[in-house]
């Protein structure tokens, strides 16, 4: 087997990369959205992709996701297959026409005679001091649409494999991705390398308690781990990575071995995904072996605060994780 080569790259960079890769193998592959062309899209994803493949095929739109989408939507039916930005994921709210009843739902209602190989990116969450209206966690709507595929990568190297994964769908899936992740660093594979939709990902082992988390939550578990260790609270911790379809099977076998699990979210906690990682653990037989009720750390029932230290107190931080991981195994 051959090595991959792999360098430290950005999130951001590692995004830009998937595009570049995907558009230099695919001439279907073409990107779509507000500022993504000479300016380099509103995080500076995009870079410098529009002097690479030209304005044909990084467009610059109008100010109207729903017009962005529904050319989209359109042109993945015509045989394309579209990458939308979407500046902030809030924004979406004004596609979601296209997004739910059109892209999502045009192949079961014409029989399967049509795709919709789209793929939406959005960048999401707090942390950034934008206030309520574009630091949402908007992850359960989305997930809760049969017909979309939801991928949250918390890593430079799942921020572009799943991305390349998402491409070579042909169903719309929508990215996620962290705001706060972009100038984070890792290792990605040089090679144009696919990280499958719907496998969770182990990012560490123990056998005291699981802890679920998601986008940025995931490298504050991790954080959250190396200090329980020195308590010796030894944590498991799994990145789902796929909302929907969600691979439960790594999370089912993990709390039956631990028999604690500890579920975390930036989204608010009513009707958030992780109820619905609950839901599916207490029906699974991991129920039977649970020690202690399933918990959820989420964020709080609130708009996210413009002021720093309202902010950061509306979502959990690696010291609350702490806590309420002591908490479970103290208690239970």
């Amino acid at each position: 087997m051959t090595a991959v080569a792999e360098r430290l790259l950005t999130y951001a960079e590692a995004v830009r990369e998937a595009l570049a890769q995907a558009m230099a193998a695919d001439e279907r592959v073409f990107l779509l959205g507000e500022d993504v062309g000479v300016y380099g899209g509103a995080f500076g994803v995009t870079g410098d992709l529009v002097h690479r493949f030209g304005a044909d095929r990084v467009r610059d739109t109008p100010i109207s996701e729903l017009g962005i989408v529904g050319a989209a939507v359109g042109a993945a039916l015509a045989g394309m297959r579209p990458v939308v930005e979407i500046q902030f994921s809030d924004f979406t709210a004004q596609a979601m026409d296209q997004i739910v009843n059109q892209a999502a739902k045009i192949h079961f209602m014409l029989g399967g005679a049509a795709t919709v190989p789209m793929v939406l990116r959005a960048p999401g969450g707090s942390g950034t001091g934008a206030a309520a209206q574009h630091s949402q966690s908007l992850e359960a709507w989305f997930a809760h649409v049969p017909g979309l595929k939801v991928v949250m990568p918390a890593t430079p190297a799942d921020a572009k494999g799943l991305l390349l994964s998402a491409i070579d769908d042909p169903n719309p899936v929508i990215v996620l991705e962290h705001k706060l992740l972009y100038k984070q660093s890792g290792e990605v594979p040089s090679s144009a390398e696919r990280v499958p939709l719907g496998q969770t990902a182990v990012r560490r082992t123990g056998a005291d308690l699981t802890i679920v988390a998601t986008g940025v939550m995931v490298s504050r578990a991790l954080s959250a781990a190396e200090q329980l260790a020195a308590d010796g609270i030894s944590a498991t911790v799994l990145d789902p990575r796929t909302l929907r379809p969600l691979d439960a099977a790594p999370i089912v076998d993990s709390v039956t071995a631990t028999g604690r699990v500890l579920l975390v979210q930036e989204a608010p906690r009513t009707g958030g995904f992780m109820a619905e990682v609950a839901a599916q653990i207490v029906e699974s037989p991991a129920f039977g072996h649970l020690r202690a009720p399933v918990s959820r750390l989420c964020g709080l029932d609130v708009p996210i605060p413009y002021a720093p230290q309202l902010e950061r107190a509306a979502v959990p931080q690696v010291d609350d994780i702490v806590a309420s991981a002591r908490e479970l195994v103290a208690r239970w």
